[in-house]
């Protein structure tokens, strides 16, 4: 099963890129160019432990929906969001939070499995383990550069202190 770890240092508070982790509406602006939008469940706002949403985006010329549950939280430190319907056999993403200094780190590990038993098994790890790091990229670009300047007051309501 591809297993993917990624390390990304946000100058800003845990509290303050935990809630960008799990905002909606911030994930979406992350995946534009996947035209990924949330259509059932949790649309909006911050989604919270047991809760799910239901996502469709555009990959591998065809739009595929994907819907998930917040299985575990713990405010400020972590979350888990797993697979309960789509594309992939599994899927789990982990989201860590831990303060460094007056900065955080935030961790992402995501597994996966294909379907398709060894040619899925191959497919994965020839093509969609990149394409899958550079998805969790390029949505960690967007939470670190709202995180790091007054951008997440569009997206959040609440002070962060």
């Amino acid at each position: 099963m591809p297993f993917i770890k990624l390390e990304t240092f946000i100058d800003a508070k845990p509290q303050l890129v935990f809630d960008l982790s799990r905002s909606i509406d911030l994930h979406q602006t992350s995946m534009e160019h996947t035209n990924e939008k949330a259509i059932a469940g949790t649309t909006t706002g911050l989604i919270n432990a047991s809760e799910t949403v239901t996502w469709t985006a555009k990959h591998f010329f065809k739009t595929r929906m994907l819907k998930v549950q917040i299985t575990q939280m713990k405010p400020y430190e972590f979350f888990e969001d797993e697979m309960l319907e789509g594309d992939f056999k599994s899927m789990k993403h982990k989201h860590i939070f831990k303060p460094e200094g007056r900065s955080t780190k935030m961790t992402d590990e995501f597994s996966f499995e294909a379907p398709y038993g060894f040619i899925g098994k191959i497919f994965s790890y020839a093509f969609l383990s990149a394409y899958m790091k550079a998805l969790l990229i390029q949505r960690n670009r967007v939470i670190k550069e709202y995180a790091e300047t007054e951008k997440w007051k569009t997206v959040l309501l609440q002070t962060h202190i």
